[in-house]
């Protein structure tokens, strides 16, 4: 089920009255939740709900035996139950058919016979997410960080959490057990406040990430027949299509969850505004990079080594990262040149130079920091360009064609209309953003303009969203991750 879907806005209100209306019987809410996420993910594909259920059972018990428990081998054994378990599952779905084609691929090119044929698997939608998420609940028991739930209501209700089970935030159970632990009561400022942020996720959504996607899609499917201009173009769009999508699903899934009364972490501090990679990086998909901090960087021995050992880690966390999104050498060229970037900040410890808020306490940065900004939306920008090809070949046909003469030639659109939408909702959320970045989403105005500037805006937003909503808008882009 879609956010940006009919069904969904049939769905939310039916199961916001119902979850209220057992207001004070903490047990049936939870257990309410609980169905209402297996109902939200059954409705893409019922059969795959097994997976979901599975997986949190697994955990569930695996964290109660490390609880009980005081024997290290006994624990580091259950453990390793969990990630046997999760890994399995998703490396199976995810990256089996990648293994046999690269396999084929280095067999045939060694004169060898390689018998072993592709499965042409369906990833199911939300598994990386939410096996990251029940994964990081039995790494923090056996760490002794968490105590074990002894409530599979509890337990199951964090795994299956509706907002954010399928693309994020990628949560921690230190951060949402308790939440399901304690009573809720309605909070109307909360709600509210909830109803602005999914506002502004669906904007971006629609007006920004749909209508890119339309002109994004086009070029990237033939590169070598655009120019370079073109494809320039078509980069900078998707940068923002990536940034709507994705940053607009996590604003929609903490808007939702503030209607049931739960806070969800930030996913995204408005990476473009970043001064440097390094900002950049603290600042985007905020949720998996602090997972990947926790459970693989920190653990391989952080920064606290040589120089080799920091060169190691940083390009291990790159390349694995790259790899958490999809089965794709693209995916792994995309981390790898993030690394790249990265590198170099770390070893001269300038990777925690740049905190804080851009011009803070001034209506326009400094010209510095402007050309900060500038350099790192470009370093960004280039890496895009791997993420979103199809394949290597692809890609260096886009980079080829940028640094050509063709650079120089005036952009080709069919659609200009679609263009004029796409530049205006991007225009538009700069500005917006740009007013509230010491806030932590677009629309939280407060205090920044009287409540009848507020409120128009909000109805204008929705104007726009319905007069700019493209024919076909289509699903989020991390569903398939």
């Amino acid at each position: 089920m879609l956010f940006n879907s009919i069904d969904f806005a049939v769905f939310l209100p039916i199961v916001f009255l119902l979850y209220w209306a057992l207001n004070g019987r903490l047990l049936y809410q939870n257990a309410f939740l609980i169905l209402s996420g297996f109902v939200f993910y059954g409705w893409w594909d019922w059969r795959y709900l097994g997976l979901l259920i599975f997986t949190s059972g697994v955990d569930y018990l695996v964290a109660l035996g490390m609880e009980r428990t005081g024997n290290d081998g006994r624990r580091k054994g259950l453990l390793a139950i969990s990630l046997v378990a999760n890994l399995g599952l998703l490396g199976f779905f995810k990256y089996y058919d990648f293994f046999i084609n690269s396999f084929h691929s280095a067999f045939t090119v060694m004169g060898l016979p390689f018998n072993l044929s592709t499965l042409n698997l369906i990833l199911p939608v939300g598994i990386s997410f939410y096996t990251f998420q029940s994964l990081s609940y039995t790494i923090d028991v056996y760490r002794k960080q968490l105590h074990a739930t002894k409530h599979p209501i509890t337990f199951f209700g964090f795994v299956s959490f509706f907002p954010q089970m399928l693309a994020g935030p990628i949560e921690r159970a230190r951060h949402m057990i308790p939440q399901f632990e304690k009573q809720r009561t309605f909070d109307i400022a909360m709600a509210r406040d909830g109803l602005r942020q999914m506002l502004w996720g669906l904007f971006k959504k629609i007006v920004v990430a749909d209508n890119c996607a339309q002109i994004v899609n086009h070029f990237y499917a033939s590169p070598e027949q655009h120019s370079g201009a073109t494809l320039l173009l078509a980069t900078v769009l998707f940068a923002f299509q990536i940034y709507g999508d994705f940053s607009g699903y996590s604003d929609i899934a903490i808007g939702v969850a503030r209607l049931f009364g739960f806070e969800l972490m930030r996913n995204f501090a408005f990476p473009y505004f970043s001064r440097d990679i390094a900002e950049f990086w603290r600042r985007w998909h905020i949720s998996l990079n602090t997972w990947f901090r926790d459970y693989v960087y920190i653990p391989l021995g952080g920064s606290k080594g040589g120089k080799a050992m920091v060169v190691r880690n940083t390009m291990i966390i790159f390349l694995v990262s790259g790899f958490w999104h999809g089965a794709n050498f693209t995916f792994i060229a995309w981390g790898a040149i993030n690394a790249l970037f990265f590198l170099p900040l770390v070893l001269m410890a300038r990777h925690k130079s740049m905190s804080g808020t851009v011009a803070e306490g001034r209506a326009l940065p400094t010209f510095r920091e402007f050309g900060g900004m500038l350099l790192t939306f470009a370093m960004a920008c280039f890496a895009w360009i791997f993420f979103r090809a199809q394949n290597m070949d692809q890609a260096y046909t886009v980079i080829g064609r940028i640094f050509s003469g063709s650079l120089f030639e005036v952009p080709q659109v069919s659609s200009m209309l679609t263009l004029s939408i796409s530049l205006f909702g991007i225009g538009l959320t700069v500005l917006i953003e740009w007013i509230s970045r010491e806030k932590q989403y677009g629309l939280q105005l407060d205090g920044r303009a009287t409540q009848p500037v507020r409120y128009a805006l909000y109805y204008a937003i929705i104007a726009i969203i319905i007069v700019c909503a493209p024919l076909g808008g289509g699903e989020f882009i991390y569903f398939q991750f």
